[in-house]
């Protein structure tokens, strides 16, 4: 039972890790290739459909952690998974303190109503959304090396 909890707490969170190196590295950087009226309308779409679904992935993850290193407690690689979950808390805070109070302005915007430093806005999520991803790449590959 303890080996189907780590398959599927690892694949939980290395889905979660592709969509958001997705959206740092392919779907953010072809949204700014577009004119600008075309961004806005695509990265407020987006802010709505992601901040709908993430929060959830996020938690989710870290229950399955949580259960992970109370189930496999006395189990090798426990220090690793419990290191994962520490980065994991870590995204969760950057993203409540950091990410979510930009997407939350930046889901409303139309190119109407987009304030005058929008670019920089989308500039400063997009940094801030390169460490997060940095973080949950860390902690997913943490649990990985956790398996072996």
């Amino acid at each position: 039972m303890l080996d189907a909890l780590e398959v599927v707490t690892t694949v939980v969170i290395g889905l979660m890790v592709g969509v958001e190196f997705s959206v740092a590295f392919v779907i953010n950087p072809i949204l700014n290739a577009l004119p600008d009226d075309s961004v806005v309308l695509g990265r407020a779409h987006g802010g709505r459909m992601l901040g709908a679904v993430m929060p959830v992935w996020y938690i989710t993850s870290l229950v399955l952690v949580g259960v992970w290193v109370v189930a496999g407690r006395q189990g090798d690689g426990t220090g690793l998974v419990v290191t994962a979950g520490g980065l994991l808390i870590v995204s969760v805070i950057m993203s409540l303190l950091l990410l979510v109070p930009i997407n939350n302005r930046g889901r409303t915007w139309t190119p109407e109503n987009r304030p005058e430093d929008w670019k920089a806005q989308m500039n400063r999520w997009d940094r801030f959304h390169y460490a997060r991803v940095a973080v949950i790449v860390a902690a997913f590959t943490l649990l990985v090396a956790a398996l072996a």
